[in-house]
């Protein structure tokens, strides 16, 4: 069990249950003592169920950084696999464009075999004239010889053209052979990061279900301890009624077996700390503002005397052991300005003696008396309680 001083908003609502107890049986002259049962017994289901949600919850958050690493990879194969796509429609536009080039290289070596067909008929035809027939269709010999110049001519040129058309096709065969390769390895490497991915997305799929299943458990366990502390406080409130009727019937104590109103930042105790929500801070002696250690200890300081931290061990219970190491005594006597604790319940309860009245009973002062972090002032019976000599 935490300390009271170090109790944390969800611990110490048992320490408050405690103190409830303590507020009403102070109407006692013999105190009436409850069991420990009511506060044991709940705070150790609390500590469990605690304790489950903080194991479930740390579980959660390491699945969920598990979860996130697991994104990050898949983010990071989507990427790859939209930069290959990339590239694959690149080169599927290449492969795509080499095909229409050999489609018009093919076209262009057809039109120029068909001039060349063309030229060769009509040098054909020219050699079955004679060659004093053409000279005589001729105007000239240059004439003559300038036709047949001209026939080798483009009949040369044809040949020419039709080979470097034909090589230009076989080169833009090969390369949109290449780009095919290139097409069909890129593709390959496409299929097997879609299987990465695929997979990946599967294994985050199945960490986020396992960090919400394990969020759902720390959720359920925290409204378990919700639960149990309701539970606990209604039977400590039952327990209450029951004393303070007792306290009625006897008149004992000096007190009508109410609990007193509380006053909101009351004693003078410093505002920060009575202004701002219960166990807000920790004060300079260790121990969660508006609890009633913390009232105490500042109580005792603000008279000048000195109040030790108390370093984990600061529960009311404690604290006759915890300043003893410091030389601080305690008795069962009562004295004005010595600190009264009443062990009830696991955490016990501490009031400032304001002063010690003729009949025997003992003004006090405290705060958190009801749970609700705020300023009570009070007359009790000074009967069971230990006093701790500043």
């Amino acid at each position: 069990m935490k300390q009271r001083s170090t109790t944390p908003v969800s611990d110490s609502f048992a320490a408050k249950a405690a103190a409830v107890a303590c507020a009403i049986l102070m109407a006692i002259a013999t105190p009436i003592s409850l069991g420990t049962s009511v506060f044991a017994n709940y705070d150790a289901q609390i500590n469990a169920a605690q304790n489950e949600a903080s194991n479930s919850a740390a579980q959660a958050a390491e699945i969920g950084k598990m979860a996130d690493s697991l994104q990050a990879e898949l983010n990071a194969l989507e990427a790859q696999k939209a930069a290959i796509q990339d590239q694959i429609n690149k080169s599927q536009a290449r492969y795509d464009q080499y095909e229409k080039d050999i489609k018009v290289s093919e076209q262009k070596i057809a039109d120029n075999k068909s001039a060349l067909g063309d030229t060769i008929a009509d040098m054909y035809v020219d050699s079955d004239t004679s060659t004093l027939e053409m000279i005589a269709s001729s105007k000239s010999i240059g004439d003559f010889v300038d036709k047949q110049a001209q026939q080798s001519a483009v009949q040369n040129k044809l040949n020419d053209t039709i080979k470097k058309i034909d090589k230009l096709k076989k080169q833009l065969e090969q390369q949109k052979k290449a780009v095919e390769r290139e097409l069909l390895n890129q593709k390959s490497q496409r299929t097997q990061l879609a299987a990465k991915e695929a997979e990946k997305a599967k294994l985050v799929q199945e960490t986020r279900g396992q960090e919400e299943a394990y969020r759902q458990r720390a959720n359920a366990k925290n409204a378990e301890v919700d639960r149990l502390r309701a539970a606990q406080a209604e039977e400590n409130r039952r327990a209450a009624a029951a004393a303070a009727a007792a306290a009625a019937k006897s008149g004992g104590g000096g007190w009508s077996g109410s609990i007193p109103a509380g006053t909101p930042g009351g004693g003078g105790y410093p505002g920060a700390w009575a202004n701002a929500p219960l166990d807000a801070y920790v004060d300079p002696w260790g121990l969660y503002t508006r609890e009633c250690v913390s009232y105490a200890a500042w109580k005792v300081a603000s008279t000048g005397r000195f109040v030790p931290h108390f370093g984990g061990r600061g529960n009311a219970r404690e604290w006759p052991s915890t300043v003893a190491v410091y030389g601080i005594q305690s008795g069962y006597t009562p004295r004005a300005g010595s600190v009264a604790m009443w062990p009830i319940g696991y955490y016990g309860h501490v009031m400032y003696v304001e002063s010690v009245n003729a009949d025997g009973t003992i003004t006090v002062s405290d705060y958190n008396l009801e749970w609700d972090g705020l300023y009570r002032i009070y007359t009790r019976s000074a009967a069971g309680l230990t006093y701790i000599y500043f």
